[in-house]
């Protein structure tokens, strides 16, 4: 296995593509190639600055660590609608094609037998499989949908370039089998979020507040061992507080408010 290096990862799947027949994915395999082709194309990135892996309904892609992310973002989000656009505009309703895709960053190594490896890569596979993309494309009048990984948010989205406005990404956080993935989600997180291995997070440094009319949800109990309160007043009804928690200061448990005040008094 060669050592791994630095790797723009660019993944496309096909909406619905074990739907067709045979004839029809022969038809949306050839589009697939072609609008990825144009979009790298379009970026500055040909041939030589990239290896591509083909997984029947989806591609892979490893790019040249040199080559511009910005620019492939900024395609991905200006040049992939538009061939989508023009390629389902002549289409038979059997013949659309629609597309996931994620873009990442990251270390990927090549074994002997040509295969990919790298836990960076497998990130990038588990958003383009996860469900928030799936329904957000499903909710979407457009055929294309876009989610970036943490690193590539950080290098470049945030910084908010020219053709890549910050404010339309949403955080967003994947459940896997290996943890939880942090990303970023271009345009509205679906409506349908209420799946259980996705859930929408706060913009970074925003904070979270109930919605007008709503009431906040308690917190759940919280762990007291090896706990440590300096001159604390603790009101209320205490239950379950136990472990090896140690407790300073002025500590009053249970009874009402005018009692608390009487003994402070």
């Amino acid at each position: 296995m060669t050592d791994p290096v630095s790797r723009t990862i660019l993944l496309l799947d096909i909406e619905k593509y074990s739907d067709r027949d045979n004839v029809e994915q022969a038809y949306l395999r050839r589009m697939l190639y072609n609008i990825a082709d144009r979009v790298l194309e379009s970026s500055g990135i040909d041939e030589t600055r990239r290896l591509r892996a083909d997984r029947g309904d989806s591609v892979m892609e490893l790019i040249d660590a040199s080559a511009s992310v910005t620019a492939l973002l900024r395609a991905l989000l200006t040049e992939a609608p538009t061939e989508l656009r023009a390629v389902n505009r002549m289409a038979s309703k059997s013949a659309q094609i629609r597309l996931r895709a994620v873009l990442a960053t990251g270390y990927v190594a090549v074994d002997d037998l040509d295969g990919w490896v790298g836990a960076d890569l497998n990130h990038a596979c588990r958003l383009l499989d996860a469900d928030v993309l799936r329904l957000a494309l499903r909710e979407r009048p457009d055929d294309f949908v876009l989610c970036v990984s943490q690193s590539v948010h950080h290098g470049i989205v945030q910084h908010d370039y020219p053709g890549v406005p910050r404010d339309e990404f949403h955080a967003i956080t994947v459940r896997s089998k290996n943890g939880p993935l942090q990303a970023w989600l271009h345009g509205p997180t679906p409506k349908g979020m209420q799946s259980p291995d996705v859930t929408s997070r706060p913009e970074e440094g925003a904070a979270s507040t109930p919605a007008a009319g709503t009431r906040a949800t308690p917190p759940g109990p919280v762990d007291l061992s090896n706990a440590s309160f300096g001159g604390s007043y603790v009101a209320g009804d205490q239950h379950g507080v136990s472990g090896n928690g140690t407790v300073y200061g002025d500590v009053h448990l249970g009874g009402g408010g005018a009692a608390r005040r009487g003994e402070r008094e």
